[in-house]
C-alpha cells in the first residue's frame, strides 16, 4: 500500500514535501522548462497559483560562458522567486563545468537542472539532447563537470527514455548521474523518436524509481493534463514528484489544483471564462512589463487559443484576438466574450504541440560507439542564448 493509497481525504498530504538539495517545497511539483514559455512572467503567474519548483528557458551553456546579451536577459529572475532554478543545455564538459562555476560565482541561480530530454532535430543532429546519454561516457563526463563546479548548488538532470524503442538510455542514465551526485532525475517518459506523440510509458518511471536508491527523487514526466492524473502518476508509478510542461499551457491554475490534490484538499472550483480572462489579461500584463509592451503583447497572442480552449467564442473573435496589439485592445475584445460560460469539459485534455513521431537526426555515426567520449564537432548550439 503506497501513501497515496493510505492517506484519508482531506487529512494529510499525498506525498512529503519535495526536497532537491537544500531546496524544499511543500508541493512535489516542477514546471518544466520551455522555450518561449517559461520566462519570468508566465513563472510569475504559475507561482501565484501554488507552490512548486519554477524553472526559466533553456539556456546554453556556451553562451553563459560566452556572457552573450540575450542570454543573460533570459535569466531574469523575480526579487522573491525562490529557489531559482536555470536549466543547462551543453554537449562540452568543459564549457558546462565553467557554466555553473559561474552560476555559483556570480550567484545566477540556486539549482540548476541539465537538459537531456530535448528532441528537436536541431539540438539532437548536434549530439544534444534525448541524444546524449547514448554516449554514456561524454554523459558521465557532463554530468560530473557540473556537480564539480556547483559546490552546493543542487544539480539535477531530465531525460528521456532514450532515443527511439531500439536505444533506450534511462535506466543507466539515471544510475550515471546517481553515481556523479545529482540531487534528483526526472524522466519524460517518451522516446525522442516519439517527440510529443502518442502516450507517455508511465512504467518507465517505475522501472526507473525501483532502479535508482531511494534517497535520489525520481521525478515524473508527461501526460500530465490534471490534478488527477497527477495523483495517478504517482500512485501508478511510485515516483516522488511530477513534472508539469504542456498540461499548464493557458492554464497556469493547474498549479493551484495540484497543490490542493497534494496536501489531501479538495480542488478548488474550476474558472469560469470571466476568470480565464483575468488570468490572461494579467498574463499579458506580466509579459509587456519584462519585454516590453510591443513584444510582450505580441508574445501573449500564442497563449491565446489555449485559454480560449473549448469555450463558446466566434471565429471572427478568436482571430481578433490573435492578433492583438495593445492591452486597451485586448481589455475591448475580452469584454466581447460570453463571461458567465462555465469551464467546458472540452477544455480538459492534452494540449499544446503534439505532432508525430519521426526518425531522430543526429550526428553521422553517432550509434557506433555508446563508450565515446568524446565532444562532436560543432556541438554546440549557436551562441544565441537559451
Amino acid at each position: 500500500m503506497t501513501l497515496l493509497d493510505s492517506a484519508p481525504p482531506a487529512t494529510r498530504p499525498v506525498l512529503p514535501p519535495l526536497r532537491i538539495g537544500r531546496h524544499e517545497v511543500a508541493t512535489p511539483v516542477v514546471l518544466a522548462p520551455m522555450a518561449g514559455i517559461t520566462n519570468p512572467g508566465f513563472r510569475r503567474l504559475c507561482r501565484e497559483q501554488g507552490a512548486g519548483f519554477y524553472v526559466c528557458e533553456m539556456i546554453t551553456s556556451r553562451g553563459l560562458v560566452e556572457k552573450n546579451p540575450l542570454t543573460f536577459r533570459m535569466i531574469t529572475f523575480d526579487p522573491d522567486e525562490q529557489p531559482r532554478s536555470m536549466q543547462l543545455y551543453g554537449v562540452d564538459p568543459a564549457a558546462m563545468g565553467q557554466a555553473v562555476r559561474m552560476i555559483r560565482e556570480r550567484d545566477l541561480a540556486d539549482h540548476v537542472d541539465m537538459n537531456f530530454g530535448c528532441p528537436v532535430p536541431k539540438v539532437t543532429r548536434r549530439g544534444g539532447g534525448a541524444a546524449l546519454p547514448f554516449k554514456r561516457r561524454l554523459f558521465e563526463r557532463l554530468v560530473r563537470a557540473a556537480v564539480d563546479n556547483a559546490g552546493d548548488l543542487p544539480v539535477t538532470v531530465k531525460m528521456r527514455i532514450g532515443i527511439d524503442d531500439e536505444h533506450e538510455t534511462f535506466l543507466e542514465a539515471g544510475r550515471i548521474a546517481v553515481d556523479a551526485g545529482v540531487a534528483s532525475v526526472a524522466l519524460h517518459a517518451r522516446t525522442a523518436a516519439q517527440r510529443y506523440s502518442g502516450q507517455a510509458d508511465w512504467s518507465a518511471i517505475s522501472r526507473l524509481r525501483e532502479h535508482l536508491p531511494a534517497t535520489t527523487p525520481v521525478l515524473g514526466n508527461g501526460d500530465i493534463f490534471s490534478a488527477a492524473d497527477a495523483l495517478r502518476m504517482v500512485r501508478e508509478t511510485g515516483c516522488d514528484g511530477v513534472v508539469v510542461g504542456r498540461g499548464c499551457l493557458g492554464r497556469p491554475w493547474l498549479f493551484g489544483d495540484l497543490e490542493a490534490a497534494f496536501a489531501g484538499r479538495p480542488l478548488p472550483t474550476p474558472p469560469n471564462l470571466r476568470q480565464v480572462s483575468e488570468t490572461l489579461r494579467r498574463h499579458a500584463v506580466l509579459l509587456c512589463e519584462h519585454m516590453g509592451d510591443h513584444k510582450g503583447i505580441r508574445d501573449v497572442r500564442k497563449h491565446i487559443a489555449w485559454y480560449l480552449k473549448g469555450f463558446a467564442v466566434g471565429g471572427d473573435l478568436r482571430r481578433a484576438l490573435g492578433m492583438v496589439e495593445s492591452i486597451g485592445q485586448l481589455d475591448d475584445l475580452l469584454a466581447q466574450l460570453d463571461l458567465d460560460q462555465e469551464f467546458p469539459a472540452d477544455a480538459e485534455g492534452p494540449r499544446g504541440r503534439q505532432g508525430s513521431p519521426g526518425k531522430v537526426v543526429l550526428p553521422e555515426h553517432w550509434l557506433d560507439d555508446a563508450d565515446d567520449p568524446s565532444v562532436p564537432f560543432g556541438a554546440e548550439l549557436e551562441h544565441s542564448g537559451g
